[in-house]
């Protein structure tokens, strides 16, 4: 399908109000099937495709996220006779959570830096003290380097809840309200990160459970959902993050035959950039291997299959 008239690709990347009105009428004049006289179901999974990792002046931009999003939308318009559904992860924050500056401080009283790696020996000897929840973020450090293998990042202020960095890029957002329109059908909406004294980057389950909290264990509902459809593409950002650890709770808790129904779009995601540790080459690592198990690794320009 062409590009509807109202879509410059140039302003992708410039904060406006998107114009719903164009995009539902455009979407309405097309006069295509309704998605739910689909006989070949597929999903478009969006994860994170937020004002804040795509934008040039975003709080948590990432290199290459608006050429990224070009090729997305370009990518959505071309095939909505085929998008049965849309379903859209943000991520949303408040200041005070485990992974934000204010949550630590050292001996002076100075907030970590964002891109800071914070350790269990670091914590332990005192260089950087919880201000909050100080019991559990000891504990917190330690878990998440036994179980998941890994260091607690400190992130720049992000996808604040009521800021302009939480919403979805607006261009973006016109798309998909032309598929709601044209489709009939409404996109589904996932918010996850919520909980302050966990990271939250897979969209199915938190870095550190807590089952105590509604969100704080697998989202086996969303889960199940996906099973409806034949094809599921996944798109978004980072590639390296919030993508990367929902495609591997993908891989951890699906079957063969569902995990060769996931297409990876990889030139929809861009890693994020650490001045002292390569992301890029790590999620490369982890999508290869994932594809020698049936995970489809695909291009915008190879349509859907």
């Amino acid at each position: 399908m062409p590009d509807p008239d109202y879509y410059d690709p140039q302003r992708v990347g410039e904060l406006y109000a998107p114009d719903i009105n164009a995009a539902t009428r455009a979407g309405n004049a097309a006069d295509l099937r309704r998605s739910d006289a689909d006989r070949q179901r597929v999903a478009l999974f969006l994860v994170d495709a937020q004002i804040d990792f795509i934008h040039a002046d975003g709080a948590l931009s990432v290199p290459g996220a608006l050429d990224d999003t070009r090729r997305l939308i370009g990518w959505m318009y071309d095939h909505m006779p085929r998008i049965t559904h849309i379903k859209i992860t943000l991520d949303s924050h408040m200041p005070l959570q485990i992974f934000h500056p204010a949550w630590w401080a050292n001996a002076e009283g100075d907030h970590p830096p964002p891109l800071t790696p914070i350790t269990s020996e670091q914590v332990e000897r005192g260089e950087w003290r919880p201000l909050y929840d100080r019991v559990w973020s000891r504990r917190y450090v330690e878990i998440l380097e036994e179980d998941a293998r890994k260091t607690l990042m400190i992130w720049p202020y992000h996808a604040l809840i009521g800021t302009p960095g939480h919403a979805l890029v607006p261009a973006l957002a016109e798309a998909v309200a032309y598929h709601s329109a044209a489709r009939r059908a409404s996109a589904e909406t996932i918010i996850k990160g919520m909980i302050p004294q966990t990271e939250y980057y897979s969209a199915i389950e938190p870095e550190v459970k807590i089952p105590e909290h509604p969100s704080g264990d697998i989202n086996r509902a969303l889960l199940d959902s996906l099973r409806d459809y034949h094809a599921v593409y996944i798109a978004g950002q980072a590639k390296s993050h919030c993508v990367l650890e929902t495609v591997a709770s993908m891989m951890r808790y699906y079957d063969a035959p569902m995990i060769r129904r996931l297409h990876v779009l990889t030139d929809t995601m861009s890693s994020v950039a650490h001045p002292e540790i390569d992301f890029d080459t790590l999620a490369e690592e982890a999508f290869a291997g994932w594809a020698a198990q049936g995970l489809n690794l695909v291009r915008t320009t190879d349509g859907i299959l």
